[in-house]
């Protein structure tokens, strides 16, 4: 090479630089580790499928990707952190379906749930689970809604609070009814069905990654699942099957970065998003799990944001007819 041939290209290398980063994804991002803000504690659904698809975000981007968990006040602590935070990539939120929920649940709230913030993506789709105390004197899912109807506040409801997915749940199956039972808040789905084996409250709707051994072994009484297709490993018709179509729910989580994050960004972290979910091995721990990750179509940002909108809009006017409110 001539001296004038090196001093051409080392003249022209800073400008290659950039773009060869911007090939890369994000103009060099991401340059440090990134972190998954999860609104709940370490142990529950929301923290095990955030680190399943840490894990796989961290392989695809060659940076380690970190969960933190920051809980409080129905998930919006941890939100209104996100939304704060520089928007650069580094600082991002899982949350699931109390998310959209929040919109109206809390009514002063320090962000905008739908333009507060960059959907990247769904990560999973669960159903819930309809359930009973053992001896509930229903044999199907219209004895059972029938049952709702007929002693309405003489039933004991089990949720974990207001904003939690089986609280919302909760309010659709009353809904659904037409007939409103008595809440009964416990710290978790765990002592929520230990004192539904127990008899000590009559009906649940919670996650069937909570409930799916303890309806294998006997210990609850099960009538359906809310999603549109049947959950394999469970014998239970859906809601739709069972004459009841408007109890359609799944509990999803999404990946979210804060609103001003730059689109090449927001496209490199739905990409990782994307290829964390193709893994096998997250696969097979979905699984376990009862929950399916979201298909290459849920998990982009276009269809993300669209969907979130439509559940903020969905859960408005349940919550309302409720008069149930955080703040």
């Amino acid at each position: 090479m001539t001296t004038t041939s090196r001093r051409s290209l080392l003249l022209a290398a800073p400008l290659l630089l950039p773009a060869v980063a911007r090939a890369q994804g994000g103009g060099g991002f991401p340059n440090r580790p990134v972190t998954i803000t999860v609104p709940f504690a370490a142990g529950g659904p929301t923290d095990v499928i955030s680190r399943l698809v840490a894990e796989g975000m961290a392989r695809d981007l060659g940076q380690p990707v970190v969960v933190e968990n920051v809980t409080g006040a129905g998930g919006t602590i941890a939100a209104a952190r996100v939304a704060q935070a520089r928007p650069d990539g580094h600082t991002l939120l899982m949350h699931h379906i109390g998310h959209a929920s929040a919109a109206t649940l809390y009514r002063r709230l320090p962000y905008d749930v739908v333009e507060g913030f960059a959907p990247l993506g769904l990560a999973s789709d669960a159903a819930m689970t309809l359930v009973a105390r053992p001896d509930f004197p229903a044999a199907d899912l219209a004895g059972f809604m029938a049952e709702i109807k007929r002693q309405g506040d003489k039933l004991n409801l089990a949720h974990s609070g207001l904003g939690a997915a089986n609280h919302l749940c909760g309010m659709l199956l009353q809904h659904a009814a037409g007939a409103a039972a008595t809440g009964v808040v416990f710290r978790g789905s765990a002592p929520a069905i230990t004192d539904l084996m127990a008899g000590r409250v009559d009906i649940f709707c919670d996650q069937a990654t909570n409930t799916v051994n303890f309806i294998r072994e006997s210990r609850i009484k099960a009538f359906a699942v809310t999603l549109p297709d049947r959950v394999p490993g469970l014998d239970l018709p859906t809601t739709a099957e069972a004459g009841q179509p408007s109890l359609l729910m799944g509990t999803w989580h999404g990946l979210y970065a804060p609103r001003a994050t730059p689109p090449e960004v927001q496209e490199r972290l739905s990409a990782a998003l994307r290829a964390a979910l193709r893994e096998e091995r997250l696969r097979q721990r979905f699984a376990d799990l009862v929950t399916e990750p979201a298909s290459e179509e849920r998990a982009t940002p276009a269809y993300h944001r669209r969907f979130l909108a439509e559940e903020v809009a969905r859960w408005r006017p349940i919550i309302q007819a409720a008069n149930v409110y955080a703040d």
